[in-house]
């Protein structure tokens, strides 16, 4: 059971030493993600109509 509790005082130390990012930097990193995200879906969508298109002129 000792070790359980100095595992946990250890990990509540660790994270005091942790720089957590401030509300500002949190939102733009989101805004980067979703429309990196929607950019990128948009050009797989466009690379999937423009083969769905190459397939069904072959066939």
């Amino acid at each position: 059971m000792g070790k359980i509790v100095q595992f946990i005082k250890e990990c509540y130390a660790e994270l005091r030493k942790v720089i957590w990012p401030s509300r500002d930097d949190v939102v733009s990193s989101v805004k980067v993600v979703i429309v990196s995200t929607v950019i990128i879906a948009a050009v797989l969508g466009l690379v999937d109509v423009l083969l769905l298109l190459g397939v069904q002129a072959i066939f």
